[in-house]
């Protein structure tokens, strides 16, 4: 690992572990995941210096064995949210002042926690938790969540760095200070590398956070704040809530303490405390920062030039992996006729072998989806298209939640490129493709354009470099991570910033210094050496 500017090493990707049979990671990761679901976790909140135990619990249960509660986390209200955002604002000042290479030594350590003792632990409670696979949990809760830390260490540094010329007889410089105030982190179940890291880039920058995870993701949200423990993240500095979302975002939105909110989540949920900050905006002391990635309904685009196979293994990955419950996953796609039956051949071919259970057997490529609201939203979109006349199910469409909240793989081939799955957000491992005319090419580049009101991620696949350009360019605005000959999910920290505009959020980038650059306020200051004293300027005489 080489040295950047004021010796700060410079980050690398971490890599990700084969957990091949027989494997050392294998075995641990399975040892733990035992202890893990055979144990009985006790998960408090996080205020100031106390862990908050309120005796109002509920059950965290994995979600493919909903039955099987592997321990209970205590629900708090309205008075804990107020605590959180006191002891918030009590850890600012100190915080605030820590010189900030004190700040990133601690991050620094909790990336190497996360790399040795807890990367058992992590991606096992990931596994459980929210039904990851061990491939899929390593590459987030593991490598993503390593990257997240140790990247942003290093463009905090560059941003620390960067600074305005100065003239003869003066020195300028800008101090990067953190928000007056403190920020609300409202994470998702699906990624615990996001869950960690919108917390935790605020706070990296200096300020202290009140962090509302995903009821769903409790049970690893809690190994992530073990680790900043263990890395010596000062109390206070990161506080954790559990409760009624309502509640507790009325009552930190309330504050005129409020200064930036990071969220990741839905777009109707992000549109509405949008709105809620807006109300209150006479209110703030500041006006708040709001960083937002939300939805997505991601695209493949094939080209009648692109290979079948590639266009295939692209929408078996990018539509199914952790069961499509990624905000970047495929769930549209557009096949050109000439290559359309032999693409679709290849995918039914990928379905018919994955198989399907408990992430606890490592050859599972499919676990369950995260709750019975999800499963119940899927199944009832499955059986809408049993029924229409213009879509046909070509794989899948079997489901089954008496043990697990179980969703087959499940492609619809549709003949209306606006049937709902083409425009409906799903998340779940259900994909719809159409099917267009080789010479309408351009016309369905337009078509992929302004099917969706969202603008995430999305794929051309093509090995015609005039197309490739062609769809570049009329594609723009509809992705903000836009890949060429892949699938559109697995962007890499530090090589792919993620982020999407329109519905899809404020595309601010995670995982580059533009997302940390929204929680500073930088000051400029201005020395002159030797003052004037004389008011009157040569033009005068």
């Amino acid at each position: 690992m080489g040295k950047g500017f004021f010796n700060v090493p410079v980050a690398v990707n971490e890599p990700v572990k084969s957990y091949a049979p027989g494997s050392a990671e294998r075995a641990a990761v399975a040892e733990q995941y035992k202890t893990y679901f055979n144990g009985s976790m006790d998960v408090p909140m996080y205020i100031g210096s106390e862990e908050v135990r309120t005796g109002t619990t509920k059950n965290m249960t994995p979600p493919h064995d909903h039955q099987h509660v592997v321990g209970q986390y205590h629900v708090g209200d309205k008075t804990n949210a107020q605590q959180a955002i006191d002891a918030a604002l009590t850890a600012r000042t100190e915080w605030a002042q820590l010189p900030w290479e004190q700040r990133a030594a601690i991050f620094l350590r909790a990336a190497e926690l996360i790399a040795g003792p807890y990367r058992a632990k992590i991606n096992a409670a990931t596994m459980i938790a929210q039904s990851k696979t061990v491939h899929q949990a390593e590459i987030d809760a593991a490598c993503e969540l390593i990257d997240f830390l140790r990247f942003n260490v290093e463009y905090m540094s560059d941003i620390y760095t960067e600074q305005p010329n100065s003239d003869d007889g003066i020195w300028n410089r800008v101090e990067y200070r953190p928000l007056e105030g403190f920020v609300y982190a409202i994470t998702p179940f699906n990624f615990t590398a996001i869950a960690a890291n919108l917390p935790a880039s605020a706070a990296m920058m200096g300020n202290t956070v009140v962090w509302k995870p995903s009821d769903s993701q409790v049970f690893s949200a809690n190994v992530i704040m073990e680790v900043f423990k263990e890395a010596g993240v000062p109390n206070g500095v990161i506080n954790v809530v559990y409760g009624d979302p309502v509640e507790i975002t009325d009552v930190v939105l309330a504050s005129p303490d409020f200064a930036g909110l990071h969220f990741t989540g839905s777009t109707y949920v992000f549109k509405e405390l949008w709105k809620q900050i807006g109300q209150n905006i006479h209110s703030y002391k500041t006006y708040p920062r709001i960083v937002g990635e939300t939805g997505g309904k991601d695209f493949i685009v094939a080209h009648p030039s692109a290979n079948p196979k590639q266009v295939a293994t692209g929408i078996s990955r990018g539509a199914f992996e952790f069961q499509g419950q990624k905000c970047s996953a495929a769930s549209r796609v557009y096949l050109p006729k000439s290559i359309a039956e032999e693409t679709i051949n290849f995918v039914k071919e990928d379905v018919a072998s994955f198989k399907m259970g408990s992430p606890e057997d490592m050859s599972n490529f499919i676990t369950a989806v995260i709750h019975e609201g999800s499963f119940d939203k899927l199944a009832k979109y499955i059986d809408q298209a049993k029924e229409d006349d213009n879509v046909e199910i070509v794989a899948g469409g079997g489901y089954d939640k008496s043990k697990g909240y179980f969703i087959e793989p499940t492609v619809l081939l549709t003949t209306d490129p606006k049937y709902t799955t083409m425009e409906t957000e799903l998340f779940g491992p259900v994909v719809t493709i159409y099917v267009y005319e080789d010479e309408a090419w351009e016309e369905t580049l337009a078509l992929v354009d302004n099917t969706s009101e969202y603008a995430l991620t999305g794929a051309v696949f093509s090995t015609d470099r005039y197309a490739i350009a062609q769809a570049t360019k009329a594609l723009e605005n509809c992705a903000g991570n836009f890949y060429v000959n892949d699938k559109p999910t697995g962007a890499v920290v530090g090589q792919q910033p993620f982020g999407g505009a329109r519905a899809s959020g404020t595309n601010d980038k995670a995982g580059s210094a533009q997302n940390l650059l929204r929680w500073v306020s930088p000051r400029l200051i201005k020395e002159t050496f030797v003052s004037p004293t004389n008011y009157r300027y040569p033009f005068l005489g």
